[in-house]
C-alpha cells in the first residue's frame, strides 16, 4: 500500500479510526472526514502526515467540497472507505418516525452514493482503484425493531453489486465489508441497556449475544481495518462484487 492514496469517511473515531492506523501503518497517503472535530485532532497528533476535512456525510454539496479538496491534498486517489454511516432509531415499522427513517437513509445510503459519486472520476485514473463499502450483519438478515438501519445496509449490497459491474472494465474493484458486533465502548452501552431492561447481568447479556456466533469473540476494530487493507493491496485484485462478513459466523441480527 506504500504511497496509495486513500479516503475513508468517518474515520476519527471507532472502526473508522483503527481504519486509518492501519492504512497509514502499511504506508498509505490518507485522508479522513468526519463531524467530530477533536477525533479529528486527536488523529492529526497521532498520525503526522494525515490530513482531515470536517464533514456531514449527509450533506451533499458539503460532500463534494470535501472529495475535491481530499483529492487535492491527496494528490489522487486510490482508494475509497466508505464507512461513515449512523444507527438510527429503534422501534417497530408501524411505530417508526419517518423522519427518522429518512435521516438514516440520507447518511447511510444517499451519503454513501454522493461520496461515491464524486470519487469515481478520480479513481479511473488510478492503476488499481478500489471502492470499499461498509454494510452490517444487519444487511444479512432481518433485525426486528432496526428497519431503517437494516433496510439501509441490505441497500449497500445492491449498490456494491452494481459498481462492480459498472466499474470492472475501469479496474476498480468494489467490495462490501459487513461488521457483526463490534467491542467496544458501543457495544458495552448496548448490553448494560439490554440488561437493565431484562433484568439479566451485563455478562449475561454478552453470553447471549456469543451464543449466536461460531466463533466466540466480538470483532474488534482492528480485525476489520486489517481486511480493508488486505481487500485493498495487490493481494486482493482478483476481489470484486463480493459481500465479506466479518462477525465470527453469526446466525442472525438481533
Amino acid at each position: 500500500m506504500k504511497n496509495k492514496k486513500v479516503l475513508i469517511t468517518a474515520g476519527a473515531s471507532g472502526i473508522g479510526r483503527a481504519i486509518a492506523q492501519a492504512f497509514v501503518a502499511s504506508g498509505a497517503q490518507v485522508h479522513v472526514c468526519d463531524l467530530n472535530t477533536q477525533g479529528l485532532e486527536a488523529l492529526r497528533q497521532e498520525l503526522p502526515g494525515i490530513t482531515t476535512t470536517f464533514c456531514d456525510v449527509g450533506n451533499r454539496p458539503a460532500i463534494e467540497r470535501m472529495v475535491a479538496e481530499a483529492v487535492k491534498k491527496l494528490g489522487g486517489l486510490d482508494v475509497l472507505v466508505n464507512n461513515a454511516g449512523i444507527a438510527g432509531p429503534t422501534a417497530p415499522v408501524e411505530s417508526m418516525d419517518p423522519v427518522a427513517w429518512e435521516q438514516v437513509m440520507n447518511v447511510n445510503l444517499n451519503g454513501t452514493f454522493n461520496v461515491t459519486r464524486c470519487a469515481i472520476p478520480h479513481l479511473k485514473c488510478s492503476p488499481a482503484g478500489v471502492i470499499l463499502i461498509m454494510s452490517s450483519l444487519a444487511g444479512r438478515f432481518g433485525y426486528p425493531n432496526r428497519s431503517p438501519y437494516s433496510t439501509s445496509k441490505w441497500g449497500l449490497i445492491g449498490l456494491t453489486k452494481t459498481l462492480s459491474r459498472e466499474l470492472g472494465e475501469f479496474g476498480i474493484r468494489v467490495n462490501a465489508i459487513l461488521p457483526g458486533a463490534v467491542d467496544g465502548p458501543r457495544l458495552q452501552q448496548v448490553f448494560e441497556g439490554r440488561a437493565a431492561t431484562s433484568g439479566r447481568t451485563v455478562a449475561e447479556e454478552q453470553r447471549l449475544a456469543l451464543s449466536n456466533q461460531s466463533i466466540q469473540h466480538f470483532v474488534s476494530p482492528q480485525d476489520i481495518a486489517a481486511l480493508s487493507v488486505f481487500l485493498s493491496s495487490d493481494a486482493g485484485r482478483s476481489i470484486s462484487g463480493q459481500i465479506l462478513p466479518i462477525d465470527g459466523d453469526s446466525q442472525s441480527a438481533s
